[in-house]
């Protein structure tokens, strides 16, 4: 088992501009959090969603537990994200106003063995943005390997 626990979604920077983070708890069952704590998730293709004010990720993979029995939990299923209630209404009014999206960027363990996910609001990109990232990516890059020769 590993002691920290960060699964990232690397595409979420490169398709979106990120505008503000939050880190909020998860509702997990048993099964979960063991897989979880096992590296077996991923959140590369979720994103999140209000229903009855509250706010669920979707689309989120957190492997079956190996030893699990009938208890077991869904792969793929949505999962409450908790957080305080004026951070709630903040990112629902903006999600519905504005037309910007929430994304989860990392699932990861804290200090005490929770799991967290750190959440986004964001608005996506166009492609001329995902060239110009694309083209600062190469140039720095390149950059690096002229200092590393001299």
């Amino acid at each position: 088992m590993q002691k920290n626990i960060n699964i990232l979604n690397k595409r979420a920077k490169f398709d979106y501009e990120i505008l503000d983070k939050y880190e909020a708890g998860m509702v997990l069952t048993g099964t979960e959090i063991k897989s979880i704590r096992l590296g077996k998730a991923s959140i590369a293709e979720s994103f999140c969603e209000f229903h009855n004010n509250e706010l669920f990720v979707i689309n989120s993979h957190i492997e079956e537990y190996l030893y699990g029995t009938q208890f077991n939990h869904k792969a793929k299923s949505d999962r409450k994200l908790l957080l305080q209630k004026r951070e709630l209404r903040k990112l629902e009014k903006d999600a519905q106003n504005k037309g910007l999206t929430i994304v989860p960027l990392r699932l990861f363990t804290n200090e005490k063995g929770l799991a967290k996910l750190e959440i986004a609001l964001c608005r996506g990109k166009k492609n001329y943005d995902k060239r110009e990232t694309i083209k600062d990516r190469d140039n720095k890059r390149d950059l690096d390997r002229i200092k590393k020769k001299f």
